[in-house]
Formats: structure tokens, C-alpha cells, sequence
């Protein structure tokens, strides 16, 4: 076993024990690959939810992936605080509503999701990209678990070693 003084992992690659893990994660890359929302798209709400949770490894692989897709730094850096910023298409800012929207805790007494910001979602993504971004977003949010329980080691691609 790996000294574990020096490791940033918090536990070793739960693959080894539940090895139905790459079944699942190549599951929800084909289902999210389906063309009928940009990858760019998928890597942006991707991003932003790791940036929601404080997620190095999350934020780390996204922005590479973002990098080797040709993405302009200052697009990578303004998801941040995409928001006020002029880089975003009208679809690409619904997209970010919507994971932020589902990821974020909602104000007191009020729904995440509202129906404003799905109506903005839906007036961009027809039924299938709707369906794929509500993937899209549940992918990530499966990501989210692994990530903050057992802090894989940053990394700028899949095939890099993330659990030490």
C-alpha cells in the first residue's frame, strides 16, 4: 500500500473495489456524447460545478479538457463568474443556469431548478439536449461524490494516475 503520509488521495481508486465503475463512466460519456449538446458546453457546466464544490481534481481535469478542445483562456477563466462576462453564447449561459441551479443548495423555501430557468434552457436545447444536458449535469454531479470523498490526485487527463 502507498504511504498514505504523503498522499493527497483520502482512499485508494474505488475502481479496484467496485470495478462497475468504468462500465457506469463510460456509460455516461457515450450517453453525454450524443452530439446533441457541444462537448465544449458539457466541459463549461462541467467546470462550474466543480468550481461550486471547491474541487480541485474536478476543476483541474475540466479546464484541461476545455484547453485540448482550443478553448481561449479567457473563456476557462470568466465560467467563474460567467455571469457579467462577454464570452458565453445565449445557450452555453442556460447551460450554466441550469447546473448551477441544480447544484447550488436552493434559497429558503424555494424550488432549485424554477421554471424560469428551465423555460431559458429549453428555448436553446431542443427535448434530446435537454435530456442530455439533465445527464450531462447528473454525470457530473456522480463525478462530484468520488471527488470530494476521495480526493483523486489533480490531473489533466483520464489517463493520468489519480489515485495514488
Amino acid at each position: 500500500m502507498s504511504n498514505r503520509s504523503t498522499s493527497i488521495s483520502r482512499m485508494p481508486n474505488p475502481g479496484e473495489f467496485v470495478p462497475e465503475l468504468a462500465d457506469i463512466s463510460a456509460a455516461l460519456f457515450r450517453a453525454t456524447g450524443n452530439k446533441s449538446v457541444p462537448r465544449t458546453t458539457i466541459n463549461l457546466i462541467h467546470l462550474r460545478a466543480g468550481q461550486i464544490v471547491h474541487n480541485t481534481y474536478l476543476t483541474v481535469l475540466n479546464t484541461s479538457f476545455l484547453r485540448k478542445a482550443g478553448e481561449s483562456e479567457e473563456r476557462i477563466t470568466a465560467v467563474s463568474s460567467w455571469h457579467d462576462a462577454p464570452y458565453f453564447t445565449d445557450a452555453e449561459r442556460a447551460a450554466l443556469a441550469l447546473v448551477e441551479a441544480t447544484v447550488q443548495p436552493a434559497p429558503h423555501g424555494r424550488e432549485r431548478v424554477t421554471d424560469e430557468v428551465y423555460a431559458e434552457a429549453a428555448r436553446h436545447y431542443d427535448d434530446k439536449a435537454m435530456a442530455t444536458l439533465t445527464v450531462a449535469i447528473g454525470q457530473i454531479n456522480f463525478f462530484i461524490a468520488l471527488a470530494l470523498i476521495g480526493k483523486p490526485q489533480p490531473v489533466a487527463s483520464l489517463a493520468d494516475e489519480q489515485w495514488d
